[in-house]
């Protein structure tokens, strides 16, 4: 029997090669290969279209969770999405597990595809990475969007979020290996579950999605940090936070918090009846919001 995720995986990927999104592996150092789908053009063609990338969270790889986003902002904009390292197609040797590392490589792929500036739209441990990008490559990241996700996951923010959700560590929630567990990470991850789903749905996820388990669960454990060793960052850049009204991993009140943190060049938008991947759960909403998040970041990127 085919399996249905990897059937849907073979479809998206030929919708984004019919609609000019292809593959790209990209050599970052020897033994390190990320994948990007990018534009098919050459960069020389593009260069009238913002640069946009998309960085993916730890449930799916890059072009399944951006699919909707990749379809509404081609026409208008150049945009790249990365599957971070131990994800889709993206690997390397090296041990390293930190986000600064993610951060490193994800940056120096950009740059070998020929993007020099550039708006980065982060889900969840993807916009850790891209809060990553935009303080240690300011002259990269001109602006960012950040979606369901935190500046750093320090060790208190960890405690209290996994006891909220009823999880000892981040691995039991999104590092699932029973169909029980497929179904409660997408219980977390989503507004609303439909019960209707059968379970062979997610047994087929399971069997598809979690590649690389003991280097992944190293990702996780790389993440979360000391409070003392956490210092926030001043960002020059302009800041747009879009959240699910319904995000149980990191609720309003982180999202909240996060934008006072980042002060008043963060503005702050919610969509309703919306989780934690609300970019899947209520696609149109969250199109519209995105189009005129980023035609007014680049439209103040062009005044300046």
């Amino acid at each position: 029997m085919v399996n249905i995720v990897t059937l849907l995986k073979s479809l998206v990927q030929t919708l984004m090669k019919f609609n000019g999104v292809e593959p790209k592996k990209v050599e970052i150092e020897p033994g390190t290969v990320m994948n990007f789908w990018a534009p098919a053009k050459p960069k020389t063609e593009e260069t009238q279209k913002p640069n946009v990338v998309l960085v993916h969270g730890f449930g799916l790889d890059g072009i399944l969770t951006w699919m909707f986003q990749v379809l509404a902002l081609r026409s208008h904009y150049s945009v790249y999405v990365p599957d971070l390292l131990f994800f889709g197609d993206s690997i390397t040797a090296a041990g390293n597990r930190s986000p600064r590392f993610q951060a490193d490589c994800l940056v120096t792929g950009l740059r070998k595809l020929g993007v020099e500036r550039c708006v980065v739209m982060g889900l969840s441990y993807g916009g850790m990475i891209g809060f990553k990008m935009a303080e240690l490559y300011p002259d990269l990241v001109e602006s960012m969007v950040v979606c369901g996700s935190v500046e750093a996951l320090t060790e208190s923010l960890s405690n209290r979020r996994l006891k909220r959700l009823g999880f000892r560590r981040w691995s039991e929630c999104l590092m699932p290996t029973t169909v029980e567990g497929v179904k409660e990470m997408f219980r977390v991850g989503t507004h609303w579950l439909p019960p209707w789903i059968p379970n062979w749905i997610f047994k087929d996820y399971l069997e598809v999605m979690f590649s690389h388990r003991k280097e992944r669960e190293e990702l996780l454990e790389a993440l979360v940090i000391r409070d003392e060793d956490f210092t926030p960052y001043h960002y020059h850049q302009r800041m747009h936070l879009l959240w699910g009204d319904g995000d149980k991993i990191f609720d309003l009140e982180v999202a909240q918090n996060l934008k006072e943190q980042l002060g008043e060049k963060a503005k702050l938008q919610y969509i309703e009846k919306a989780g934690h991947i609300s970019q899947l759960e209520r696609p149109c909403a969250y199109n519209a919001h995105l189009k005129r998040i980023l035609a007014s970041l680049t439209a103040y990127e062009q005044l300046q």
